[in-house]
């Protein structure tokens, strides 16, 4: 018996990229990405989907609503798959601000040891999703969605393919895009990451 996750970051808020929103910083989706869930939720109907986990940030909630809208399931709230504890202290600063904190390029340069204001480290949120994603499986195929954020994302790929979680940043998970990994008793496989619905 195989589960396939379809592991999807949220669409775009109006200023992704600009800032670190995190945990304490919520937003909501901008236009462009109303637009892109709105796609993606389109691409996603041809899915079968038994499930749809997200956790209680604007952003995701919006995005795993348009999903769970086409597969006429119900979302369900996960907080093991929520964003990296970053802290009150580095949550709303733009991205430059951040860049002349120490901290914060500790934090990007020492990815194996590094842990973020709140205490936080990589292998703390990888255990957390990783559990959450086991207890998910079950004995009977299975397809489940689950909307996250980026590194949150990298981190259970990571942890599936066996990949060291300090090296997630070699690969990208942009906004809405679809990573889609199958776990079973014999292992996983990924069979696509960072899946972008392309523009009608």
């Amino acid at each position: 018996m195989t589960t396939t996750f379809f592991l999807i970051r949220h669409a775009a808020h109006d200023n992704v990229g600009g800032f670190l929103a995190g945990r304490d910083f919520d937003v909501s989706l901008g236009d462009s990405g109303r637009l892109q869930a709105r796609r993606l939720a389109a691409r996603m109907s041809r899915e079968r989907i038994d499930a749809v986990h997200t956790i209680p940030r604007r952003r995701t909630r919006e995005t795993a609503a348009a999903v769970a809208e086409v597969a006429e399931v119900g979302e369900e709230i996960a907080d093991d798959l929520d964003e990296i504890d970053f802290g009150p202290e580095w949550c709303g600063k733009s991205f430059d601000e951040l860049n002349r904190d120490p901290a914060w390029r500790r934090w990007n340069e020492d990815r194996r040891s590094a842990t973020t204001p709140a205490g936080v480290g990589l292998t703390d949120t990888q255990e957390r999703v990783v559990r959450f994603m086991r207890n998910l499986t079950c004995d009977q195929d299975a397809s489940v969605v689950l909307v996250s954020h980026a590194d949150v994302i990298k981190l259970a790929v990571a942890h599936y393919l066996q990949l060291a979680r300090e090296n997630i940043d070699r690969f990208d998970i942009a906004p809405a895009s679809v990573s889609t990994l199958v776990v079973g008793a014999w292992g996983a496989k990924l069979l696509a990451l960072n899946v972008l619905t392309p523009e009608e």
